[in-house]
């Protein structure tokens, strides 16, 4: 096994699932990772058991910023090869920081939001414990 068999890893499925790349009636997305790993080289999870595919947490933050630019940002698979292969945010030098910058403000906005509603919920569940 390679360098990824220190990591947790993770199926196709649990992989969509992560990313939120679920159907409308809640199946996982596998063929769009399929697809994505024939478009972009970087994403390269560990093939065992028969050609089954497992992503670390490392595949699965890059696929994360993948689904960002290509539906987020939508730029196109071309435009996200670029800026995959030059290893920077930006074809532009001048906004060179902005995209990943961005996609960082989304993430953590969003765990934000996750991490307020479960506070709320233990307050609400606490304070109905005390008024009995």
């Amino acid at each position: 096994m390679n360098r990824k068999s220190l990591d947790k890893l993770f199926t196709i499925s649990e992989t969509a699932k992560k990313i939120g790349l679920i159907s409308k009636v809640g199946l996982p997305q596998s063929y769009i990772l399929r697809f994505w790993e024939s478009k972009f080289k970087q994403i390269k999870p560990t093939i065992l058991n028969g050609k089954r595919r497992y992503y670390s947490q490392k595949d699965i933050d890059l696929i994360k910023f993948i689904k960002y630019l290509l539906k987020e940002q939508r730029l196109t698979i071309e435009g996200v090869k670029k800026i995959l292969k030059h290893n920077t945010n930006s074809l532009d030098d001048q906004n060179s920081s902005s995209i990943k910058d961005k996609y960082i403000k989304n993430s953590i906005i969003k765990k934000s939001k996750i991490i307020l509603d479960k506070i709320r919920k233990l307050k609400n569940k606490n304070g109905k414990k005390n008024t009995h």
